[in-house]
């Protein structure tokens, strides 16, 4: 009796972690998604449609650094063709300042020009403004975002294992 309780419990434990998992799956395509939708609000808002969300996006976070196309993949903001293209929107658009590096020809690394920071900006003061709001709005703490933020740094290593080591 107690083995068939206990493989009872197990199989709707197993299910309630797949139930769980596959929301959480929604949850995080979804989130990006509308991340995207609020930041193309705000460029809406500014009179800004020389530009979309993603690249907004890029320019908020090369921030002030000087990046190659291969170090934001690497951080795993963006796919290799997506940057690439926006990168080269973004240089002919004048928000981008980009150069050949001179250790590896093959290699471009880009700035921000005025035009970029500018951007950079807006989207820093919408983020900013969240904050004011995050409380008592959306009842969200420091605490609360952290548990989330470790929840989710768990979940990307566990999926860069698998590719890393095909689980």
């Amino acid at each position: 009796m107690t083995a068939a309780l206990n493989q009872s419990a197990d199989e709707s434990s197993k299910l309630d972690l797949k139930t769980t998992y596959r929301t959480t799956l929604r949850m995080v395509e979804r989130l990006h998604r509308q991340l995207l939708d609020v930041i193309k609000d705000e460029l809406d808002r500014n009179g800004r449609g020389d530009i979309n969300s993603v690249q907004a996006l890029l320019l908020f976070n090369i921030g002030d650094e000087e990046l190659s196309a291969g170090e934001l993949r690497s951080r795993g903001h963006y796919l290799g063709s997506n940057v690439s293209y926006n990168l080269k929107k973004l240089v002919e658009g004048g928000y981008l300042h980009h150069q050949r590096c001179a250790s590896d020809r093959r290699s471009v690394k880009v700035s921000l020009t005025e035009a970029g920071r500018t951007t950079r900006d807006m989207v820093a003061d919408l983020f900013e403004r969240h904050l004011v709001s995050l409380g008592p709005v959306a009842e969200l703490t420091a605490d609360g975002l952290d548990d989330v933020n470790n929840a989710l740094a768990r979940l990307e290593r566990f999926w860069a294992d698998h590719i890393r080591y095909r689980l």
